[in-house]
Order: structure tokens, then sequence, then C-alpha cells
């Protein structure tokens, strides 16, 4: 077999490959015996018609074509091979010359992965990100809410006011028919907190136990999601919420600590490292917008297209299904129009494919492996995030032939890492920030972040 390269542009060749026809040998002996397993003639039996025959009653032709199509992926893949050529996608196949006992000649069209130049070294990324600064106001905030959790609440006979706990009866109705799954009984709702309806808080506010009020709202869920709907409410309870005093038994009683300043002090800490782990994401975000601004990155038109297909299919058939929305009413809550979201969805998938492309190239330039160690702490966040359990995660991952997906992760992770370490991070104070204290859970970090620079619909390249 002979093969050939043609550079169509960055991202797309030709293959043009030549197979003598004997090379076709073992594709035509599995033809005719495939089409003897298939067939029946009379006077011989199955499976032992001589190829002559089949030659005479079927037709050389449908022989050959048999044996074309499978012929055609062993000589693709070989073509590709020699040519050390990285493929995205499916060919589009043309066969060029098929000639009974000569030649078989055929071209193949595929998107490549594009030659990247990266820099040597990324010493001259420079970014900018919020300062870590925990302030009074953010520890007393923090207190209060864990005060929140621990209130208490007794009934009162007295109106309804706001942080108030209501049980409530609620019953929905769409063009005046009650709604077979817009009626709810007892249900426990604190006055101000946005959980529910829009326009309950007023509806129930200034009603006592047994009073009752109509109210319009837009539904969110449910059969008639999105439709307005008039909702009656009826209050069987009012209770006003207690909250505990802030004192060294409220620190007992909700922590581990024996006094409200050591619980403070706690507060102050954890709020500390939640703001580190903000900052330490927002450089890797920042780091990988300027990487991508360093390198030229050709995108394949026909892997972007198919991208833009995923992110869409994802959105629409699983996120907002999971909602009881649809793209249209998705577009109206988000205040966008149709081609604000096309806009926004290429720009995401092109920045998603650049992404897997440069981060790709640096993983084969540093030779950059992952043990078994770094893909299970990888498979447990991404459980955790799934809202599945480890077992039940690493079972589905092997099932769908994922895990070199999740190996891929994990690696542009470790490369986004390399990078960080290199660039200069300086917060808002104009301070250097050094994120290199705890290495590898600055490098599970940026196996997040990298990931989530993809987005969902991972591209398969």
């Amino acid at each position: 077999m002979k093969s050939a390269v043609e550079t169509l542009n960055p991202t797309r060749v030709r293959l043009t490959v030549e197979v003598p026809f004997e090379e076709l040998k073992d594709s035509l002996d599995a033809a005719y015996k495939k089409i003897n397993q298939q067939v029946t003639v009379k006077g011989f039996r199955k499976g032992k018609i001589p190829a002559r025959v089949i030659d005479q009653r079927f037709g050389r032709g449908a022989v050959l074509e048999e044996a074309v199509n499978d012929a055609l992926p062993k000589f693709y893949t070989e073509a590709v091979n020699t040519a050390e050529i990285d493929v995205l996608g499916q060919p589009e196949v043309d066969i060029t010359e098929l000639k009974d006992g000569e030649t078989l000649n055929f071209t193949a069209e595929v998107d490549v992965r594009p030659a990247l130049e990266l820099p040597e070294d990324f010493s001259s990324i420079e970014v900018e990100v919020d300062a870590v600064e925990v302030t009074e106001d953010d520890i007393e905030k923090s207190v209060e809410q864990l005060r929140e959790r621990f209130a208490s609440t007794s009934p009162v006979e007295r109106a309804a006011e706001d942080g108030d706990v209501v049980t409530v009866d609620l019953e929905a109705k769409v063009d005046g028919e009650i709604l077979e799954d817009g009626v709810a009984s007892g249900v426990s709702y604190t006055i101000g907190s946005g959980e529910l309806l829009e326009g309950i808080d007023d509806a129930v506010k200034g009603l006592e136990a047994g009073g009752e009020a109509t109210f319009t709202s837009e539904l969110k869920g449910g059969s008639a999601a999105g439709k307005e709907a008039e909702v009656t409410v009826k209050v069987s309870q009012v209770a006003a919420r207690e909250l505990p005093e802030l004192d060294d038994e409220f620190a007992q009683l909700a922590s581990e600590f024996d006094t409200l300043e050591e619980l403070r002090a706690d507060s102050r800490k954890r709020l500390e490292n939640m703001k580190q782990y903000d900052q330490a994401t927002q450089a890797q975000e920042r780091v990988l917008e300027k990487l991508l601004e360093l390198v030229e990155v050709p995108v394949p038109e026909k892997l972007l297209e198919d991208e833009i297909n995923t992110r869409k299919h994802n959105l629409e058939h699983h996120q907002l299904g999971q909602m009881g929305l649809d793209l249209d009413k998705y577009l109206e809550i988000q205040g966008k129009t149709a081609e604000e979201f096309d806009t926004e969805t290429r720009e995401a998938a092109v920045k998603g494919i650049k992404t897997q492309f440069v981060l790709d190239e640096l993983v084969k330039r540093e030779k950059l492996n992952v043990n078994q160690e770094e893909l299970t702490e990888h498979l447990m966040r991404r459980a955790a995030s799934s809202g599945m359990s480890p077992d039940q995660f690493a079972q589905a991952v092997v099932e769908g032939g994922q895990v070199p997906l999740l190996v891929g992760e994990v690696a542009r992770g470790k490369a986004l890492a390399t990078v960080v370490e290199s660039a200069t991070v300086k917060d808002t104070n104009g301070e250097v920030v050094d994120l290199d204290e705890d290495e590898d859970e600055t490098e599970a970090e940026t196996a997040e972040a990298a990931s989530e620079a993809e987005a969902e619909g991972k591209t398969e390249a």
C-alpha cells in the first residue's frame, strides 16, 4: 500500500491511498464467507457455495463492495499511522478507482489536531486576583448564619410578620382549573426567604392562623411551568423564630468550641481558607485566559459544529429538562435573545476546544503522566459533584468507556498547574500571591479549572 498526505488547511488533510489488489485477499475471502452464510443456492450446502457460483448468481460487484467496506478502515488506519497524524472525528472517504484484479484507490479527508507553537516558558504571564481579606462583618455574617440554623420556633396568636414561619396549604389554578400537581398541604415557609412562589410573602403577611389570601404567580416547575397561576394560600399556623443568645453556651451548642471567641476565630480561619481557594481558582482561570492569548489555535469547523450541538443538546435535554424548562423559557429568564445565546455557546465551545488543544500539547511537551492515586482523587471529586457515590461513578465511567476522558482531565490540570507556577500572580493590593504552599491541592484545583474551561459536552479530541 502507498499513501500520501496533502495539507488542505491547518486543521484538515487529505490522504491519498493506493492499495494493490492482492492486499484485498483477506477481505475478499471474508466477503465470500459472509455471503455464504447469508444466501442459499440449490444443490449446495449452506456455507459451501463456491466463489464462482456466488459471482455468477449474485455478481462480482456485490463481493467487491463487501470486501472494500471491510478493508477500508484497516487501510485508512494504516495510512494515518504511517503519516503520523493526529486525526479528529470521522473521515470523508471517496473511492477514486476500483479495478477488479488490479487496484483500489481512495482519498480520505479528515480533521487533524493543529500543530501549535507554545512559548518556551510562561514567566511573562502576569495576572491580578482579589486579595484575601476577612472583615469583622464577614465573621458576624458567618456566625449569624450559624445562629439561624439553631433558631427555634413557637406558635403565636398574631398576624404573620417578616421572619415568621408559617404553615400553609396551597392550591394553584390555571385558566380556572386546579392543577393535579398544584395542591400542597402543611407546607412550612419562612416569610422573606424567597424559597416558594413569588408574591407569597405579601399574601401571607398580616394573616393570622385560619386566614386566607389569593395571589398571582408564575409557576417555576411542574406540569404548568412558566404559566401564570392563581394561587390560594391558607395559613394554619404562625410561629415566631427565636434566635439563641450569642454567648459561650451557644458556641458549645453549635460547635466543638467552649467559647464564643474561639468560635469566631474558627469562622475567620474558615473564611480565609474559602477566600484563598477562590483566589487560587481565579488565578487559574485568568492564567488560562492569558495562555490562550499567547498561542494561535486554529479550530476545525466540523469539530466546532459538533461541540456546539453537543452543548445545546445537553442544556436542552438534560439540564433544562430536569428543571421543567424549555430553551425559550430559559432564554426569557436569562434575558437573552436566541442570537445572543448562539454567540455565547459558540464562544464557549471555541474556548473549550482551544483549552484542550493547548493543554494537551503541553502535556505532550512536558511528558506529564497520571498515576493511579491522582486519577482516584479526581474520580472522587467528580463523583461528589455529580451526586453519585464513588463506586457508582466509577462503574458508570468504566461502562461508558470514559476512563481516558478522566485521565485527560487530570493531565490537563497538571499542565495548567505548571503554567500557574511559572506565572506571576498579584492581588489587588499589589502583593505577590504564593500558590505553591500546597502543590497537590493546586494540581487538584487546576484539574477542575481545566475541565470546567472545556465545559460540559466534552470534546472527543
